[in-house]
């Protein structure tokens, strides 16, 4: 029997990626430690040997807390502390107490993750080594005068990208000299909130650009390879929505070389673990990578390499911080097959894909052949405005691409999150690209065409389940739909009115199930294959009549009923009638997301044009500007620092033409 790697290993960390690494080390033999605030509802501590308490506050009191991380691995005999992602994984400072404590860290040492953190510094490090980069103006200290220079030498478009962090968080495409000034602006505020630095540089933005990263793992004798590439460019935001391995893209002489790149990049540093580099491409020049950044730690995406190459990686950061030569060559490196994953987030993709929050009342994730779920939530749990909104990873593997996005979107098919609005049918909408399905990607793709992917409509079958579910659940007992009423010509039925849109869906039910013959789904109801006749008239004058319905999932609550279907999760908004000739309220800006106000750029009084950034909101380390509906006078109601709610109004516009009355 092979002895453990570490008696015990600390995983400084929550959620999906916790509970990820906790399986390995169970599989490996090794007792394992988890940290947890008291007031974070992830339920990763089920999982662990031990759990220790950071206590509770602001993350930089908990998860962020260098000195709370260090004190539970020494009471818990934690001989290495596994950093999972985000938190403090690429935190040098974390990395260089850890070793000043006589505690490994399971990831580079300092000055690779200090040289790679900062953006500039790590250009000039693979510049060394013959890697190419983006042509652009990178040097430390730059102003806004000298980057507005530099962007004139460049050439527009540019991408506006902050030396620290990553992620996506404080990058603006800037396509005319006129909107640098406020897009720089922007920039280093976000830069400084989720980093804590707002130095920036700039690059020109690669046209029909590809975004391909590379796996590597380095071991402490020198020795690198690489573990083939992943295609992230499909993108929102800067944020990876799908990823893939291996590339649709490229050949495998390509594949070679931006691999070889990838490791020269590793050796620049003096790479020790596994991480990733990160390359930008022009769709139609595969044969000319860009080096963009190296992430230091474990990736988000990192199953789908597992998958194609069979190789745990959490196993292999263990092998290597252990001291462990790397047991496997280049040449033992073999993809086989296909492998896609799809990132469920807690958000509104029909309100610009804001984060939303909430109470999950029912979950079911879809299985089958070749899927893996990575997710960090359970029924029951809340979603709120402290931790990342992603709630799960779906993942799958096949033997062809093909098979593998069919695999994905049937098990999209087959899962329901209820109680909070999440992505699933966007993702599904995705997936169905005519240019998805042909690997014709770039990383513009989902910004282009996210209004129509989004613009998924409500289906009648929703309306019809929301309605019979509140029939079952309000009535209670058998014979809930009994008495309806009869009429020459049959039944009335009950009748139910719900928002569709700007106007309201009628239903009425006619008959149902009976509740006696339904089946419990997670505290909720899950219909049987029974008759039904339903009759949903819809706002847009469309009507369609239902007579069959089955395993689909519903909970009722307060203000109507979420409804899960195969097209995706929804919240069927019962009609409230109200007092007819009320005056037209002012247009307000209320806050479209919890989280805090982080600018207000209109005091209160002033004249603001149609348009005009009033607010900016930050929440989840994503910013929201919210800017005046119409031209008028602005009455401001937040100030900056403010911790706000969803829905709170943050400012008023008496519009010029009330003012003028």
């Amino acid at each position: 029997m092979q002895m453990p790697l570490f008696d015990t290993v600390l995983v400084a960390n929550r959620g999906e990626i916790a509970i990820r690494v906790a399986r390995t080390l169970r599989d490996l033999g090794i007792r394992s430690v988890a940290v947890r605030a008291d007031d974070d509802p992830s339920p990763h501590p089920e999982h662990f040997d031990e759990t220790v308490s950071l206590g509770s506050g602001a993350l930089r009191d908990t998860y962020l807390s260098i000195e709370k991380i260090l004190d539970a691995a020494r009471s818990s005999g934690a001989q290495a502390i596994h950093p999972g992602y985000g938190f403090l994984s690429e935190n040098a400072a974390f990395a260089r107490a850890c070793e000043e404590a006589g505690i490994v860290f399971i990831g580079p040492d300092a000055s690779a993750i200090e040289t790679m953190g900062d953006k500039i510094s790590a250009r000039h490090a693979v510049e060394s080594r013959g890697v190419a980069t983006v042509p652009g103006i990178a040097e430390p200290g730059l102003d806004d005068a000298a980057l507005i220079t530099g962007a004139e030498r460049v050439g527009y478009p540019v991408l506006i990208k902050p030396a620290a962090g990553g992620g996506g968080k404080g990058m603006y495409r800037v396509d005319d000299a006129a909107e640098l000034p406020a897009a720089l602006q922007a920039a280093r505020r976000e830069a400084k909130s989720a980093f804590g630095d707002d130095t920036l540089f700039i690059e020109r933005f690669v046209s029909n650009p590809r975004h391909i990263e590379v796996q590597v793992l380095a071991d402490t004798r020198g020795n690198v390879i690489h573990l083939g590439e992943r295609e992230c460019s499909l993108q929102r935001r800067h944020q990876k929505v799908i990823e893939e391995a291996p590339s649709a893209l490229l050949t495998q002489a390509q594949r070679a070389a931006i691999g070889q790149a990838a490791v020269e990049t590793a050796r620049s540093v003096g790479y020790v673990g596994a991480g990733t580099v990160e390359f930008i491409v022009a769709g139609d020049r595969p044969d000319e990578p860009f080096f963009m950044e190296m992430n230091t730690r474990l990736q988000v995406e990192h199953p789908v390499t597992e998958m194609v190459t069979g190789i745990d990686l959490v196993e292999q950061q263990l092998r290597i911080a252990a001291g462990e030569p790397l047991a496997i060559a280049q040449d033992d490196v073999r993809l086989e097959g296909h492998a896609i994953e799809a990132r469920i987030y807690a958000e509104d993709p029909a309100a610009g894909f804001l984060p939303t929050g909430g109470r999950i009342l029912d979950l079911r994730w879809g299985d089958g052949i070749g899927v893996r779920v990575d997710a960090g939530v359970d029924p029951g749990g809340e979603i709120g405005s402290s931790y990342d909104p992603m709630i799960a990873k779906v993942i799958v593997h096949g033997a062809t691409r093909e098979e593998a996005i069919d695999r994905l979107d049937r098990a999209l098919a087959e899962t329901t999150v209820l109680g909070v609005t999440t992505n699933r049918a966007f993702l599904r909408a995705l997936l169905g690209e005519t240019a998805v399905r042909a690997g014709e990607l770039d990383t513009g793709l989902i910004d282009r065409e996210a209004d129509r992917l989004v613009a998924t409509g409500t289906p009648s079958a929703a309306f019809a389940a929301a309605a019979a579910a509140a029939g079952m659940l309000a009535l209670g007992g058998a014979g809930a739909w009994q008495h309806d009423g009869w009429r020459i010509g049959g039944s009335v039925g009950r009748v139910s009115r719900y928002r569709d849109g700007d106007g309201i869906a009628t239903v009425r039910v006619r008959h149902a199930p009976d509740p006696g013959d339904a089946v419990p789904y997670g505290g909720g109801v899950r219909q049987p294959r029974l008759d039904v006749d339903i009759e949903v008239a819809r706002a847009d004058g469309s009507s369609e009549r239902i007579t069959a319905m089955h395993a689909i999932a519903t909970r009722r609550v307060p203000e109507g009923a979420w409804v899960g279907l195969p097209e995706g999760d929804f919240l069927i908004e019962r009609h409230v009638r109200t007092r007819s000739g009320r005056a037209a309220a002012e247009p307000t800006l209320a806050s479209p997301m919890p989280g805090t106000v982080v600018a207000v750029h209109a005091s209160h009084g002033d004249a603001v044009a149609e348009g005009q950034a009033v607010v900016s909101v930050e929440a989840m380390k994503m910013e929201h500007v919210l800017r005046a509906p119409v031209a008028g006078t602005v009455h401001v109601h937040a100030r900056v620092g403010e911790q706000v709610t969803r829905g709170q109004e943050l400012a008023t516009v008496t519009p010029d033409s009330q003012e003028d009355a």
